[in-house]
């Protein structure tokens, strides 16, 4: 199997622009025989800072914009990842939808979305295309354990976490750092590929309100060893991919060390969650 990212950078209001960005990208795998690859979150839309901004550019999954994405696609051989803000009923969700060859797979809506606008998405599908199975997550979910376990217990060999980020320049460093740490941890925990799919900003962000900070890229695909098989050039807009090994490698504990550690302490885990709940 064949993996990749397409690190790019999204301009608000601009869905036109956005869109042929994805269809260029959807262009690169298919030259490069990539079997599923991933844009950035919010990618279609722009990612605000501000609520009646989001709300602006934000559309229906079963929108004009979505038919416009899968006939774009329609061609391809691919299956893609993009984001977008979705609204659904009168709630806005930061959303990634999965698309191959003119069909909507499904959807995923980031479940630790700090910004207080998004409504917390509570669903985690698994996909498969080419008999790969894989999930998504979004940014922040990947610096937390249960979202990348509870698509890896449902057989996922791959977590894209599609992102989105612009750094005050005074915290590259430590997120940088943290990041990586975090996607160590999930990798490794539970024997996953892990593909961090960034954006990169190529000047200030109109989309934010606060002026400054540094979309770096640095996008990558991360074994289950923890280890960096390919990386991103960092502040400018690239294409990465790699071949991957989906035949599951857990030899010590057979069902992989997220399955065991929830079987075997996930009763201790609830009791003492109920326990610290009633304080």
């Amino acid at each position: 199997m064949r993996i990749g990212h397409a690190q790019l950078d999204s301009q608000l209001d601009d869905f036109n622009g956005n869109l042929a960005k994805v269809v260029a990208g959807m262009e690169r795998a298919d030259r490069e025989r990539v079997d599923v690859v991933s844009f950035p979150e919010c990618f279609l839309t722009g990612y605000p800072d501000d609520g009646d901004i989001a709300r602006r550019g934000a559309f229906k999954i079963d929108g004009p914009q979505i038919m416009r994405l899968l006939d774009a696609t329609s061609k391809f051989e691919a299956a893609g990842i993009v984001g977008f803000n979705e609204l659904r009923g009168d709630d806005l969700y930061n959303t990634a939808v999965v698309f191959n060859k003119g069909h909507l797979l499904g959807r995923y809506s980031k479940c630790a979305a700090y910004m207080k606008f998004h409504k917390q998405g509570r669903e985690f599908p698994v996909f498969e295309h080419h008999g790969l199975k894989f999930g998504v997550i979004i940014c922040a979910d990947g610096g937390y354990i249960e979202p990348a376990r509870l698509l890896a217990l449902q057989g996922a060999r791959v977590v894209f976490a599609p992102h989105f980020n612009n750094i005050r320049p005074d915290g590259v460093i430590a997120h940088f750092m943290k990041v990586r740490a975090d996607h160590t941890a999930r990798a490794v925990e539970n024997n996953i590929y892990f593909v961090r799919g960034n954006n990169v900003s190529l000047g200030e962000e109109e989309c934010l309100t606060r002026a400054g900070g540094v979309g770096y890229g640095d996008s990558y695909v991360m074994d289950s060893a923890g280890e960096i098989v390919v990386r991103s050039r960092r502040h400018v807009e690239d294409f990465i991919f790699t071949d991957i090994d989906t035949t599951p490698t857990d030899k010590a504990w057979g069902v992989g060390r997220s399955l065991w550690s929830a079987r075997e302490f996930g009763e201790q885990l609830r009791q003492i969650v109920e326990k610290n709940a009633a304080k």
